[in-house]
């Protein structure tokens, strides 16, 4: 509350003095003479209805499950994509992405309307001052005149105009610019969280396309394989040493090959559409694209640094977005509440009028106006009780998503965390047993064409070295997108948006 033995110098203060003086009589009486009428103004504006906003505790666990390894840090998660992802196609895809995305360009232009809409309402705290200017002339006739002649009547009038300023004594504007101001920095963390959504969104892609081609390529070679083996197979039948039974298993295993390599190939072009997609434009259309990394060769590290639950979770740029929504909920049962006081504003003009345009400087051609108003609801039929009791269920449904929100961001970490330690397990005995099978392979082929194996070994032998290679390219992908995923998951920046924003 102010300090009655420091008056406030600010005219709108002063103005708000005046407005009270005028309609709040029989607050002062007697008292408005001998005391700063600022005093009182201060008090009233010092009142607020929106209840005291304290943060949810997080409802998840104090630690990580037991099968979740983590390196405990303070510091927080590192968000630099470019460190993150080495690869220099994959970097300038994303940064492709990150200008020409439209689902982007609709959240960041989503951001600029809501600091707008914050903007105005925060205008709403201050007077609306306005300059104006204006000139009529009249002309009476004779014939309806009271004295029989022509009347002509100019008028100039030049004042400055205070428009229906809203005395905020119940904290209702100020709630309404604290309801904005929240809708805003959610709608900017909101902007981060697709930002991120989208950078691990185009890397998936990526990573997806190089699968398939490695994928394709396998295949590619598997054809030409089968299609060697064949021959060799109808040579030998020839010659009596080999049967149709052999011929034909060969035929199978190699139209057997073309099928998959035509499936692969329709995976391919649709991997590559949706990457065009999330771009923004063709691939092809990208000038000076460097050269792509294989999956082996990417270089992603999922070893990020965390803390406890609360402290990587509470970072989350979706928790943070629902956690304004919250705050907007509250600031929302504020300005409902302030419903049922008394609303006061204040309009008034000072300035000039001359019946001639030289007399509008003339200070003796002082004109004003002061029309202060007070609107207090009497009977509404409970409707500004129900607007409170919309704005108080609007908090609990705000709440309940604020820590949903943080249980799901819990499950997802957890579980990509979790992922990650299996899948590098899985990683390394898929590509031991692909090692173990391309050898296999190597010897059977030697044995038959020695005459030593039989035809049926070596299709064995091709089929489960091309399933361990494929299987050993999907693990690959598979890892490197739930590290891909966990950029997102623990994607988090310490700078503060809600100090920039209040600046």
């Amino acid at each position: 509350m102010n300090n009655p033995n420091n008056p406030p110098n600010n005219p709108l203060d002063q103005t708000a003095l005046v407005g009270a003086r005028f309609i709040a009589p029989w607050f002062i009486k007697g008292a408005m003479n001998r005391a700063p009428t600022f005093v009182l103004a201060a008090m009233l504006s010092a009142c607020s209805m929106m209840p005291d906003y304290q943060r949810p505790a997080a409802p998840v666990p104090a630690a990580w499950p037991d099968n979740v390894k983590l390196k405990i840090s303070a510091e927080p998660v590192r968000t630099d994509w470019q460190k993150y992802f080495p690869d220099p196609r994959l970097q300038a895809l994303i940064a492709t992405a990150l200008e020409n995305n439209r689902d982007l360009r609709i959240a960041t232009a989503r951001i600029a309307e809501a600091r707008a809409q914050y903007g105005i309402q925060q205008a709403d705290r201050w007077p609306n001052v306005n300059l104006n200017a204006s000139h009529s002339a009249s002309l009476t006739p004779g014939s309806v005149s009271l004295t029989g002649n022509s009347l002509l009547n100019r008028r100039n009038d030049l004042n400055v105009s205070l428009v229906s300023y809203e005395l905020d004594f119940w904290g209702r504007v100020t709630s309404m610019n604290a309801y904005a101001k929240a809708g805003y920095l959610a709608t900017e963390e909101a902007q981060r969280a697709f930002r991120y959504s989208l950078i691990a969104e185009v890397a998936n892609a990526y990573l997806s396309l190089q699968e398939l081609r490695e994928r394709t390529a396998l295949t590619e070679a598997t054809v030409k394989a089968r299609a060697e083996t064949k021959e060799l197979v109808s040579r030998r039948r020839d010659l009596g040493v080999s049967g149709d039974m052999d011929f034909l298993q060969a035929e199978g295993a190699y139209q057997a090959s073309l099928a998959e390599f035509a499936n692969l190939q329709r995976q391919q072009a649709a991997a590559a559409n949706l990457l065009d997609l999330l771009l923004g434009q063709p691939v092809a259309e990208i000038r000076d694209l460097p050269a792509g990394r294989s999956l082996a060769e990417q270089g992603i590290t999922p070893e990020l640094l965390a803390g406890l639950p609360a402290e990587v979770l509470l970072r989350r740029p979706d928790v943070l977005a629902a956690e304004q929504r919250l705050i907007a909920a509250n600031a929302n049962i504020g300005a409902a509440r302030a419903a049922f006081f008394p609303r006061i504003s204040l309009t008034g003009s000072i300035g000039t009028a001359s019946r001639d345009l030289s007399g509008l400087f003339d200070m003796n051609n002082r004109a004003w106006s002061f029309q202060p108003a007070i609107s207090l609801p009497l009977f509404d039929a409970g409707r500004t009780s129900d607007y409170v009791d919309i704005a108080a269920a609007r908090k609990v449904i705000a709440v309940a998503e604020y820590e949903k929100t943080i249980q799901q961001a819990f499950r997802e970490v957890a579980d990509l965390l979790s992922a990650s330690d299996r899948l590098t397990k899985q990683l390394a005995a898929q590509s031991a047993n692909a090692k173990a099978q391309s050898q296999r392979l190597r010897l059977v082929e030697a044995r038959y064409k020695a005459g030593i194996a039989s035809h049926l070994e070596v299709l064995d032998a091709q089929r489960e070295a091309y399933a361990s290679a494929q299987g050993e390219a999907q693990v690959r992908r598979l890892w490197l997108s739930v590290a891909t995923q966990l950029y997102k998951a623990l994607a988090g920046e310490s700078n503060d948006i809600a100090g920039k924003a209040e600046q």
